[in-house]
């Protein structure tokens, strides 16, 4: 796929790994920049992209395409003090005199409850806060009152109660920052519930949804860290909070950054787990942050490293198409965007562009790149908030989440692939299947569908470990409160395997059958099979039965995967033996084919389990001589 770009020439010297330098992204910010000009309206406060409208219209995409880039301009121009030879403010300072002028053909639409433009004025507002002496100052009183006062209709609007608290904060504090009535109410309000959803370690959930569910993903670090740290700088001198919860959030985000470093893999791929994953490397925003208020442990060169790493994998993969990203992973895949985003939503991936606002004499531009943790050594880590097991692998740079704490359940409804899985990874996605196949343990129902995993309750485990139980249900209006059934999943890991023990309580279910399937591969050929071991582009993946299965197969599908056509996981199959039945199972995912740990046969002889129908523990010794064991109370 044709990006449209052209790129500085590599800088190995600088960047022994990646190439690219300070002016790479510079010159990334541009070539994005001047790709959308095609698209702007005549009065150019609408830049309306071809593609899936989103479920807000298209004068809504329309704006939030200005909005989007017009904050790309602004990290971008403020980045070089100033410096904008392809005249980009003044595109933008047009478009917003005419997007919020009453009466216009191409005006915005208004800021009411809940509704899109509450989200694309936060990225307004702070587009015209970093770029302020070019082009707010530029203004006279009257453009300046015309602006505030479409502003304002964030001042009277309610919105919903997660990360979206946090828009209205920028937009009071830019209003109050520019002398304009505004509501300081909404400012307190959205700081007090980044109170509430603080879940320890750095982690914040998107969120309390009501107490239903517990929500995590990238919005911690593009959103929930990235606003709050940016308000704190913009309100010093003026809000009374201002210093102290600056170092607040200090100190969560270089905690949050202990954990968030290990989501990226050594070929720059991010772990593909949660919403709007479209926005892709968008979520080295808060790595960058870390750099700019000196809450990173990671070394100046490790943070471009990933940083880079990250933009330049989507640059090169195809996620960008006649210099327009599209909806999807790399090529456009509709299955894994959300109702709520249009043909330029991609562009949060702007925030990634928070970097430039270090200048070019920084450390994190000058010094010499350096290898990520994930390249540099093995490692498992419990992320505290959201109970994951963090697992990484240095020989083949895969970084993998076994995930023990997010679920997104609001109420009962379909499956989401992006949350209920046990195991994302940066080399692998979640099928779009419309029942769970991969990373999954279900029961099958009578008629063969397989239950699913929605609410997740977290259990205590074992150091190194995690542990989680669900309550099974089989469709779209069952609650999972009201299932009789609880299925538990204990995990542990290292050097790319997986111990995984299941424990199902099932009143009455003896002879009901289980499947328990590891990772999927895709690609643009059908996955290869080689004796129960996938393998794709030297990616190998192969789950091996450990206790409680009779047997096994792979499943295949076409067009369930952005990365590829061809999909296939392999899975095992056992049944109930009475009201509690215990499973366990070993999952590989590696870049070097599993021989060395099976030499071609069932590890079963290893595994020690035990269940006195109160705690179950089991423990494997691999051919490599690692242990591994798992342990928890159910």
């Amino acid at each position: 796929m044709a990006t449209g770009f052209t790129m500085p020439a590599p800088d190995f010297e600088l960047s022994p790994i990646t190439g690219w330098t300070r002016q790479h992204w510079v010159a990334f910010a541009d070539h994005q920049l001047l790709a959308v000009r095609p698209y702007v309206s005549p009065r150019k406060a609408l830049i309306a992209l071809s593609g899936r409208p989103s479920s807000s219209g298209v004068l809504s995409d329309g704006m939030e395409g200005f909005a989007r880039t017009f904050m790309l301009a602004a990290f971008r121009v403020a980045g070089e003090k100033g410096d904008d030879p392809h005249g980009h403010l003044a595109l933008y300072r047009a478009g917003l005199l005419e997007g919020t002028r009453p009466g216009s053909p191409e005006a915005w639409l208004p800021i009411t409850d809940s509704s899109q433009p509450i989200v694309e004025a936060a990225s307004v507002v702070l587009a015209l806060q970093l770029t302020k002496p070019w082009l707010w100052d530029t203004l006279s009183g009257d453009e300046q009152a015309q602006v505030a006062d479409w502003l304002q209709g964030s001042s009277r609007s309610t919105c919903g109660d997660n990360n979206w608290v946090l828009f209205q904060v920028l937009i009071a504090e830019f209003l109050a920052g520019a002398g304009f009535e505004y509501n300081a109410g909404q400012i307190d309000h959205g700081l007090s519930r980044l109170e509430d959803w603080y879940a320890g370690g750095g982690w914040y959930r998107d969120g309390d949804n009501g107490g239903t569910g517990d929500f995590f993903d990238y919005y911690c670090g593009w959103a929930l860290h990235l606003y709050p740290v940016l308000w704190s700088e913009f309100a010093q001198g003026r809000h009374p909070q201002a210093q102290a919860k600056a170092e607040v959030f200090r100190t969560r985000l270089a905690a949050f950054l202990e954990d968030h470093v290990r989501f990226f893999a050594a070929n720059g791929a991010p772990v593909f787990q949660g919403r709007s994953l479209i926005y892709r490397f968008a979520a080295v925003a808060p790595l960058f942050l870390g750099e700019a208020i000196c809450a990173t442990h990671l070394n100046p060169g490790q943070t471009r490293r990933i940083a880079s790493g990250a933009a330049k994998y989507f640059l090169d993969g195809g996620a960008y198409d006649g210099g327009v990203p599209t909806l999807g992973w790399f090529g456009a895949f509709e299955p894994m965007t959300q109702a709520y985003s249009g043909p330029a939503s991609p562009y949060w991936t702007s925030k990634a562009f928070v970097g430039l606002l270090l200048p070019a004499d920084h450390p994190v531009w000058t010094a010499v790149e350096e290898a990520s943790p994930v390249e540099t050594a093995d490692s498992v880590r419990h992320a505290e908030g959201p109970n994951y097991l963090l697992h990484s692998t240095a020989g083949d740079g895969i970084a993998r989440v076994l995930n023990h704490g997010s679920d997104k359940y609001y109420a009962p409804g379909p499956d989401d692939p992006q949350y209920s899985r046990l195991a994302y990874s940066s080399h692998t996605t979640p099928l779009f299947t419309e029942v769970p196949v991969d990373n999954h343990f279900a029961v099958l129902n009578t008629a063969g569908t397989p239950s699913r995993r929605s609410r997740i309750h977290r259990l205590v485990a074992g150091r190194g470990q995690a542990a989680s139980w669900y309550g099974p249900v089989w469709n779209d209006s069952e609650d999972p409160a009201d299932s009789p059934w609880r299925v538990a999943t204990g995990t542990a890991a290292a050097g790319g395997y997986e111990l995984r023990v299941h424990v199902v309580d099932a009143p009455g279910g003896t002879g009901s059958a289980v499947r328990d399937a590891g990772y999927a591969l895709a690609g643009p050929h059908p996955v290869e099979d080689h004796e129960g071991v996938l393998r794709v582009d030297g990616l190998h993946t192969a789950i091996w039965p450990l206790h409680g299965y009779s047997g096994g197969a792979t499943f295949r599908a076409e067009g369930v995967s952005p990365l590829g056509r061809h999909a296939a996981c392999a899975y095992l199959e056992g049944e109930l033996t009475g009201e509690r039945s215990c499973f366990a199972s070993l999952v590989y995912l590696g870049g070097e084919a599993p021989g060395t740990v099976t030499s071609g046969v069932e590890p079963s002889a290893a595994v020690e389990i035990h269940d006195d129908g109160h705690r179950v523990s089991a423990r494997v010794a691999l051919a490599s001589g690692e242990v591994l064991e798992v342990g928890f109370s159910f």
